[in-house]
């Protein structure tokens, strides 16, 4: 025991030695707490220059600059334009069937198509989805089926609101409401997935890295070492709250170096520039273990939800412009023109099938019959408590004792 406490000093003093030698030799500061330089001059430190936006085309769809083009198959192009295009009529028909009273709530994608496929499509399927709720264009490439109804078919049995879409064979991990929970939980399984070839994406907004949680997934992936994508989808507004009132760095992107994060930024409406970007990340995460930081700069063109009135908030001239200007899928439209893979009578037929297909999709899920409404009590606990049993055939006494109350018929039974 005597040798080894000696053993142990000796190799304090060492180390004591060694770092007083550095210090006298070294004209840098040797704080533990940063690597830095030293200054003679009091001064505060003011906000570095704007991180640039990354982008591959212009307004036009005409590429800026031809090394930048990813140059992907007319098959996969093609397939983004479709799923962009398949997205904003869903949104469309399902905006409309919640203000007939068809479905409860419901959440729009338009403007920010782009991000959604630009990104899916640098991923593969193997590769784990945390998303906030307005990412189904990712969902739909990666090949889920169109639907929005809680009938007998539906794996959430009925129990999520629209939009909290989840599949555990697309590895598209459920949605939740509360907003931010995804990004420590992304972390985690990030975590859990070194060195297996896989990495991890986790989608929020603005508002959602004004949360606690945002800055706590940012921290744990940096110092963990974690393969995960942080994409932050920063349309401008959480609801009803411009970013001008939520923060007053450089955005979202500046956070990243902060916390000690490889960044990116880039142009959210340019479904090549998120394509690179994401594809980047990912080679990154794999290869190093190290997590990235997307900042995808668009723009929410339709309200917040179907709960929300955005002309409250912001002018029907600004939204009108970025419909018109900057709207993902007009640029990608040029681009496929100019190639010669898209025009007039095809995007005609695209927009006629796709409407067939949407409406045949939700008129069949409609009429399904909905789930046992006694599944609201199950699968939560292995083995249902007392207490919740009790509430349970108290219902069921309730309805049978008022049934012609309750479309009990529209019910499995």
């Amino acid at each position: 025991m005597a040798l080894k406490n000696s053993a142990r000093l000796l190799r304090n003093c060492n180390t004591k030695l060694n770092f007083q030698v550095k210090a006298a030799l070294s004209s840098e500061p040797l704080f533990p707490g940063a690597k830095t330089t030293w200054t003679e001059t009091l001064e505060f430190t003011q906000t570095s220059k704007p991180i640039p936006v990354y982008r591959v085309m212009d307004r036009r769809g005409n590429i800026i600059r031809e090394s930048e083009d990813p140059n992907l198959p007319d098959g996969t192009i093609l397939k983004m334009y479709k799923d962009m295009t398949l997205l904003s009529i869903m949104d469309k028909i399902l905006y409309e069937s919640q203000r007939q009273g068809r479905i409860s709530f419901y959440m729009t994608n338009y403007g920010e198509e782009a991000a959604h496929i630009g990104s899916a499509a640098a991923l593969t399927n193997d590769d784990v989805v945390y998303g906030q709720y307005r990412e189904a264009g990712v969902l739909m490439w990666r090949g889920f089926t169109l639907e929005c109804y809680g009938n007998n078919d539906d794996k959430g049995k009925g129990r999520q609101m629209p939009v909290h879409y989840g599949n555990k064979e697309l590895n598209f991990v459920t949605i939740s409401s509360p907003l931010t929970t995804q990004l420590p939980q992304a972390v985690g399984a990030a975590y859990a997935l070194k060195g297996k070839n896989r990495i991890v994406i986790c989608y929020f907004g603005d508002g959602a890295a004004s949360e606690g949680d945002a800055h706590a997934a940012f921290n744990f992936a940096a110092t963990l070492e974690c393969p995960v994508i942080l994409f932050c989808r920063n349309n401008g507004y959480a609801i009803s709250t411009p970013v001008e009132e939520q923060y007053r760095g450089d955005g979202i992107a500046a956070r990243g170096p902060a916390f000690g994060i490889h960044t990116l930024r880039v142009d959210g409406n340019d479904t090549f520039a998120v394509y690179n970007a994401t594809k980047m990340a990912k080679e990154l995460a794999l290869k190093e273990n190290k997590p990235v930081l997307i900042e995808a700069m668009t723009y929410r063109v339709g309200d917040h939800s179907t709960s929300d009135d955005s002309s409250a908030y912001r002018s029907p001239e600004e939204v009108q412009s970025w419909a018109t200007n900057d709207y993902p899928t007009n640029k990608l439209r040029y681009y496929m023109e100019k190639k010669g893979l898209w025009d007039e009578n095809k995007e005609k037929e695209l927009l006629d099938q796709a409407r067939k297909n949407v409406l045949k999709a939700f008129n069949a899920g409609e009429k399904k019959l909905k789930p046992q409404w006694t599944e609201m009590f199950e699968d939560v606990y292995k083995f249902m408590p007392k207490h919740i049993r009790s509430q349970m055939e108290e219902m069921k006494a309730h309805v049978e004792k008022y049934k012609e109350q309750y479309p009990t018929n529209k019910f499995t039974s």
